[in-house]
């Protein structure tokens, strides 16, 4: 019997491409959102999937399907099927914590096949930054046939940054922003990474101020319309709807909704100058990995995370 190619892929829609164009070999599609919520190193184990199951379901009411959870594991099983594996995943940092993970869950089962990575972001003559379900037949199969082979460097890599994502010092990440590696996108996720901790000024995050930076900008009509545009001016973060509908309506305390009318309300604007700091009133109770946001903020002026005091009342 022949062995085949294991593609793992970052999503559904993703895998159906591929079998669309008929690239060969089977599919295993990753879909987890491991950019947010607790994580623990160990991966292929019951806390593991226990700890993202009661996240999905308190933060964002999904139940985590465990039939396509045991069905992915048992595809990892049997390595003596495969030749090698492709990795599908892209510039963002929704992405690359993903990868992050399937990369060391392939390690943690030992299993130590060829491993190469077909990634989008820059393409040749296109302005925007390109998701691999957005490339056309051509710019696919030219990324797929220029896939780049992961070495031992890359792999010990991916390995220390899960350690640390795992971890409770996030600044520990610092330095391999400025690291080169095969992950071309990787130095920009972990600066964007450190990004989403709310601000030492205003408490807002990146994410966060750019949202109310998009209302203050344009004519928006409405939380759906806004949606629409912070999933298009989001850089590197590559959320989904689910994700970004989470931090609009979080966001509500700062908007005046009028008839086909969403502005800034006086809170809005005095959060964008830094005027006054809404960490308490956003109550952000996000967790990253092995770190919650309300312990630390980010201090732009130092380039780093720093650990909150909490009021003695």
């Amino acid at each position: 019997m022949d062995k085949q190619i294991l593609h793992i892929t970052n999503g559904g829609y993703l895998t159906s491409y591929l079998n669309e164009l008929k690239i060969e070999g089977e599919k295993l599609t990753w879909q987890e959102i491991i950019c947010e919520g607790p994580t623990i190193e160990t991966i292929h184990s019951n806390e593991f999937i226990e700890l993202r199951r009661e996240f999905l379901s308190t933060f964002y009411n999904v139940d985590l399907d465990l039939d396509k959870v045991e069905f992915a594991l048992k595809q990892l099983s049997t390595p003596e099927l495969y030749s090698e594996i492709v990795l599908w995943f892209e510039y963002d940092l929704f992405c690359n914590i993903n990868m992050i993970a399937v990369i060391n869950l392939l390690r943690q089962k030992k299993i130590n096949l060829p491993l190469y990575l077909v990634c989008s972001g820059r393409v040749k003559g296109e302005k925007n930054l390109k998701a691999l379900s957005e490339l056309n037949p051509n710019q696919l199969f030219n990324h797929y046939k220029n896939k780049v082979k992961l070495n031992k460097d890359d792999i010990e890599l991916a390995e220390t940054i899960w350690g640390i994502y795992c971890g409770k010092d996030h600044n520990l990440l610092k330095p391999f922003i400025v690291k080169s590696s095969s992950f071309k996108y990787l130095n920009h996720c972990l600066k964007a990474h450190l990004e989403r901790f709310p601000d030492s000024k205003s408490g807002l995050n990146v994410l966060e101020k750019n949202i109310l930076e998009i209302v203050k900008s344009n004519t928006i009509k409405s939380k759906h319309h806004l949606l629409g545009y912070a999933l298009n001016y989001q850089g590197y973060y590559g959320f989904g709807d689910m994700q970004l509908i989470a931090i609009i309506d979080k966001l509500d305390l700062f908007f005046k909704e009028e008839k086909n009318k969403l502005t800034l309300n006086r809170k809005g604007f005095d959060a964008l100058l830094g005027q006054c700091n809404f960490a308490k009133e956003l109550n952000s109770n996000m967790t990253y990995g092995g770190v919650n946001t309300q312990d630390f903020h980010f201090n732009k002026k130092e380039n780093k995370l720093i650990k909150t005091i909490r009021d003695a009342n």
